[in-house]
């Protein structure tokens, strides 16, 4: 089992910048892929960006603006936003693939406009 705790989010104007955490409870290895998902209201969950020992990627609505990386000694998982807009308003999630996929609580971003 895995629990993922996630912290940061909040609200922001629009152009301005969140990070985000996600701590796993255990030691994860580099080769488990981690992500960020985000759900708007009324639409599905959609990718945002996941990471893979050293190869990331990236929904196109997000790049160039947002950073996903991670540190394997924390077990931790990060995602620098910038540049946001009000279309990135969502709950935002974090994953893992540990022999089966584990969800974070989610955290509400908000960006006003």
């Amino acid at each position: 089992q895995v629990q993922l705790v996630e912290s940061g989010g909040g609200l922001v104007q629009a152009g301005g910048s969140l990070r985000f955490s996600c701590a796993a409870s255990r030691s994860i290895w580099s080769i488990n892929p981690m992500g960020w998902y985000r759900q708007a209201p009324g639409k599905q969950r959609e990718l945002v960006a996941t990471i893979t020992g050293g190869s990331t990627n990236y929904a196109d609505s997000v790049k160039g603006r947002f950073t996903i990386s991670r540190d394997n000694a924390k077990n931790t998982v990060y995602l620098q936003m910038n540049s946001l807009k009000p279309e990135d308003t969502a709950v935002y999630y974090c994953n893992v693939f540990y022999f089966k996929v584990y969800w974070g609580q989610g955290t509400q971003v908000t960006v006003s406009s």
